[in-house]
């Protein structure tokens, strides 16, 4: 498929879907979000292993374009911020891991875009904000993301002030997995995609639908839940596979790959 607002490069098992409208510092309008989404569900029915995504210029992503909401009507409002949940809910849905590799600011929705990857490597140049707490528009949806991220308390300052977090400050609060030097932004990435795409791709794809199945609930029923797909998942081939090969300690072959319709 051919892009307006993105780019698809493909390197063996990795995607990489990468923002590309530098000039608008990478704007989530709805044309944009709508593109992303259709290109994330493409990616979902591929045969890639994993996916990165990235952008260009000097910022990651500005978050959502305000002409889309200058005079709106209430249904116009809601159905932009739908389209943006559609479009996070589309990263999570997926049964690739998807790894963000945040080079600069990422703020607002661009903010919450990181969140809700599974993964995210930043440069020590990048920055996190989700600053409507200095404005006027309280940043509601951006929220959801981040706190399921930082906790409670770092979301809200975040939140409530709009100040902007270092890379660092981002590892350590649980919004990024880390923060690298920016000359080495391309191979962390490549490095922990690698590493987080091993194994039986079925498997792979079973364990993080369980998971943001399973994260919200009491652990009562996060059990409950996990009992089941565990007990499910251990009967497939490629799980019956690792175990023959650990048992006769030799390299497992896995050769099933998750239905995506």
């Amino acid at each position: 498929m051919n892009y307006e607002h993105l780019l698809l490069s493909t390197d063996g098992a990795i995607t990489t879907l990468t923002l590309n409208r530098p000039e608008k510092r990478n704007a989530l309008a709805m044309n944009v979000m709508l593109e992303l989404t259709r290109a994330l569900r493409e990616v979902a029915r591929s045969d890639a292993l994993g996916v990165i995504l990235a952008a260009n210029g000097p910022v990651f992503s500005a978050g959502h374009n305000f002409g889309d909401m200058a005079g709106a009507t209430l249904e116009q409002a809601r159905e932009l911020f739908a389209v943006c949940t559609d479009m996070m809910d589309a990263i999570q849905a997926m049964p690739q891991p998807v790894i963000a590799k945040v080079h600069a600011l990422a703020t607002a929705a661009g903010c919450q875009l990181v969140a809700t990857c599974d993964l995210a490597i930043a440069a020590d140049t990048a920055s996190f904000a989700i600053p409507g707490g200095q404005g006027g528009l309280f940043c509601h949806t951006p929220l959801v993301a981040i706190a399921r991220n930082v906790g409670r308390k770092r979301a809200l300052e975040m939140a409530l002030t709009g100040d902007a977090i270092d890379a660092r400050t981002a590892a350590e609060w649980g919004l990024i997995n880390r923060a690298v030097p920016a000359d080495q932004l391309d191979s962390a990435t490549l490095d922990l995609i690698g590493r987080a795409t091993r194994g039986s791709a079925l498997s792979k794809a079973l364990g993080k639908q369980s998971f943001y199945q399973q994260v919200g609930l009491p652990q009562d029923q996060a059990y409950k839940l996990a009992i089941e797909l565990m007990a499910s998942a251990a009967l497939t081939p490629d799980a019956q596979e690792g175990i023959r090969a650990f048992l006769e300690k030799r390299h497992a072959h896995y050769t099933q790959r998750p239905s995506i319709t």
